[in-house]
């Protein structure tokens, strides 16, 4: 990660991770699945850190056209906030913003954006969320090799988009998630096509395996064909507190936005 990300993202985690309020103490949760599904997160290490953590913490580099993100997840909430070169973007837990304004985001949704990386980067663990089925399925080809695969679905409460479709694609020799293969109904989509997702260059981040690079595709007759878009993450921190609540409210100078 670059070094003007590192020196942005841990100077302001700092500042932010010791403004806390005092302390509480932390609990672990015990949680069952299905056995095939625990058996692919047993393979990402001590995939329990992630559970019992409060807060997560990293910076993205969008690497064709490098520009740099640090992003900041209060856990049970998922309060969000991230911090570019060219703007702020958040989520208090009701409303999304950005600041300075709405014109220094040039993408179609804040609300569709503020989280969109984040959940990306945090599968498979995001789907032990209550209200998150995972189940074995017929395995499915891409690229001409055989995967086995899970579904996952959604009950009809969680987040903005239920009605989403993912199959997670696990290397049978790591039993990690190699691709990911998903819709977006976010905008109303009727008949919505499948996305591929690539996960890449795992890395030991305290126990827990991490991929460094996503990669995503278009998915055309089981193939990947041209690249969509290109991220890469470094600095990882899982915190047991949680961030102070006020870095996730609308600064003076944003507005709020969907």
């Amino acid at each position: 990660m670059k070094t003007i990300l590192k020196s942005l993202g841990i100077a302001f985690l700092i500042t932010l991770y010791f403004s806390c309020t005092e302390p509480k103490a932390t609990t672990e949760t015990e949680i069952v699945f299905n056995p095939e599904f625990e058996a692919v997160l047993d393979a990402y290490g001590d995939w329990q850190k992630w559970i019992d953590a409060k807060a997560m913490s990293y910076g993205m580099v969008h690497e064709t056209n490098l520009t740099q993100e640090s992003h900041y997840i209060n856990l049970d909430s998922r309060k969000t906030r991230i911090t570019s070169e060219y703007f702020e973007m958040g989520f208090d837990g009701e409303k999304t913003w950005i600041s300075p304004n709405r014109e220094a985001y040039s993408g179609k949704s804040i609300r569709f954006y503020h989280n969109l990386y984040f959940y990306f980067y945090s599968i498979p663990f995001v789907f032990t969320d209550p209200g998150v089925t995972v189940e074995k399925t017929e395995d499915k080809s891409l690229n001409g090799t055989l995967y086995p695969t899970f579904k996952v679905s959604f009950d009809n409460e969680i987040g903005d988009s239920p009605k989403d479709q993912y199959f997670m694609l696990i290397n049978p020799e790591t039993n990690r998630l190699e691709y990911l293969l998903y819709t977006v109904t976010f905008y109303g989509t009727d008949n919505p096509t499948f996305n591929a997702l690539k996960y890449e260059d795992y890395r030991d981040n305290d126990g827990i395996f991490i991929p460094r690079i996503l990669t995503g595709y278009v998915y055309e007759n089981d193939s990947t064909k041209g690249i969509r878009y290109n991220v890469s993450f470094g600095d990882l921190l899982l915190l047991p507190e949680e961030f102070d609540s006020s870095i996730f409210e609308k600064p003076a100078s944003g507005v709020y936005a969907d």
